[in-house]
């Protein structure tokens, strides 16, 4: 089954962003300290924050899913460290628009989905195997946040946090936190091969207070996992956007087939096998961006290729929102062999 997406206007917005402002910028961005902030703004003025939104707050022409999907991989194939980082803040949008807190959708929703506020995310410590990274106490009025999570991208570049910290009885809450430092709220920078103008870091809680109001949502640890991954194929479409660059540098057709059914296998992946979906689309973005490097010759290893840029990209996302099914697809790629001789 193929899956048609039309050219909408906000399609095409996304590939002129990508195609004339990201992709030119690209191996700036790659050397510099953080992504550009004009980046950010003129996503946010082209109405890209609003593309999780509801409705009423989305001014995006994108049907379906699927069209959803394709603006991510186009803009990624522009810059995939603006996309990475801009792609996180969806997140907080989707908590303030479902949360069962009428004050906190009433504040946060409408600037969120504007760009007016802008958000990372620090899920993944408290819903990894095993104990939690970061644990959460009730309070009076709240909780206490206390342990690191690591990979919380956009420090500077974005005011709020979407972060999970893990009860005692395996119940996750869900909060915007300030992306602010404090006395119980600090960070460390992480110096990165890959996207390191994410500007990503670890942030460590200490005892931090995160009042109700703040609270999107709480929800058991196991329910979580239950649904996760159905939630895989949105990061699916970075290294799409990453195999459609570097295919397209390098002038071969012969990828681009394998492009469209890599991302059809996506888009039609029911949670059961779209851990092997997601793996497909990383092992693709390497492949074409190995082929890339190939037919560049020698100057592929010089900073000022995109070819060195686009395998370093390609291989952070072999890691990027990685799962034990995706890890074990992956590995069975790399290691298995059909003709040696």
């Amino acid at each position: 089954m193929t899956v048609s997406i039309d050219e909408s206007t906000s399609l095409r917005q996304a590939r002129e962003i990508a195609d004339e402002v990201f992709f030119p910028a690209a191996l700036a961005v790659d050397g510099a300290d953080r992504v550009p902030i004009s980046h950010l703004d003129l996503l946010a003025e082209r109405g890209f924050y609003g593309l999780a939104a509801p409705s009423e707050f989305n001014s995006l022409d994108l049907p379906s899913f699927p069209a959803v999907c394709r603006v991510i991989e186009t803009l990624a194939s522009g810059c995939l460290t603006t996309t990475f980082l801009w792609a996180q803040h969806h997140n907080a949008v989707m908590a303030a628009a479902n949360t069962s807190n009428t004050e906190l959708r009433a504040a946060w929703l409408e600037p969120l989905a504007t760009g007016q506020r802008r958000a990372g995310l620090a899920i993944g410590a408290a819903v990894r195997p095993g104990p939690a990274a970061l644990s959460a106490t009730p309070a009076d009025g709240g909780f206490r946040f206390s342990g690191a999570a690591p990979w919380v991208s956009g420090w500077g570049l974005v005011d709020t946090i979407y972060v999970a910290a893990r009860l005692p009885d395996d119940t996750l809450v869900f909060a915007l936190v300030d992306a602010a430092t404090s006395g119980t709220l600090t960070v460390e920078p992480l110096r990165m091969s890959a996207v390191n103008a994410s500007s990503t870091v670890t942030v460590t809680f200490d005892n931090h207070f995160v009042s109700a109001d703040r609270v999107a949502n709480q929800m058991p640890l196991q329910a979580w996992r239950q649904r996760d991954p159905a939630t895989l194929r949105f990061n699916g479409s970075l290294a799409l956007g990453v195999a459609d660059r570097a295919i397209e540098l390098a002038d071969e057709p012969r990828l681009r087939p394998q492009l469209d059914a890599v991302r059809d296998r996506l888009d039609t992946a029911d949670p059961e096998v779209m851990p092997a979906a997601r793996a497909a689309a990383s092992e693709l973005a390497l492949r074409a961006s190995a082929n890339l490097a190939v037919a560049s010759g020698s100057r592929a290893v010089l900073l000022d290729q995109h070819a060195q840029r686009l395998v370093r990209e390609a291989t952070f996302l072999l890691v990027f929102g990685s799962r034990p099914g995706i890890r074990d697809a992956l590995h069975t790629a790399f290691t298995t062999t059909t003709d040696v001789a």
